[in-house]
């Protein structure tokens, strides 16, 4: 029995490593793994915003969207680093991060997307960083920023699109659109 499960070990393995091509296993006989499965971040369902620049996909991965900052909503060291910078008190901090998630959540929640990347594709708390495009091309990030909901956050390499994020940052300001409305 013990031989059993060797032998057994050793073919998965063989599997996982090789491919099924290698062994002469017919395509009819390969294994489906859970694990290294890949997406197609081309065609991918949004299930949840998080918060106003955090998204939740159907395969369970978060997206931090790249090169945009919403407040906060929840109770975080960053909402008190943000109150400390800003001089804002946590509960106008709170209330305009509830404005910004609302504002994502009716764009996207619910809907399929596509994901671009830039350099990298992660970030240390392993949420993927993209740019989400909506089915009818809307561009998530710069309409958020657009409308006057995000402020922003470049964190190079991840550069992309950062000088139309500042154009768009600047007009949203100057037409007191979102969370800059007098």
């Amino acid at each position: 029995m013990r031989r059993l499960f060797v032998f057994l070990g050793i073919l998965l393995v063989a599997l996982v490593i090789y491919g099924c091509d290698a062994l002469n296993v017919s395509q009819e006989a390969k294994l489906s793994l859970p694990f290294g499965r890949s997406y197609n971040y081309d065609d991918i369902m949004v299930v949840r915003a998080v918060d106003g620049d955090t998204l939740k996909l159907e395969n369970g991965e978060r997206v931090r969207l790249i090169g945009i900052d919403t407040p906060e909503m929840h109770e975080s060291n960053k909402l008190y680093k943000d109150s400390q910078r800003t001089g804002q008190d946590i509960r106008t901090i709170q209330a305009m991060g509830k404005k910004s998630y609302i504002f994502t959540r009716d764009l996207v929640e619910g809907k399929r997307v596509r994901l671009e990347f830039d350099v990298e594709k992660k970030d240390r708390y392993e949420r993927l960083l993209a740019y989400v495009y909506l089915k009818d091309g809307t561009f998530l990030n710069a309409e958020i920023v657009k409308q006057g909901y995000a402020s922003l956050m470049t964190y190079p390499p991840n550069v992309k699109y950062a000088d139309d994020f500042v154009r768009l940052y600047r007009e949203a300001r100057e037409n007191s659109r979102g969370l800059w409305k007098e």
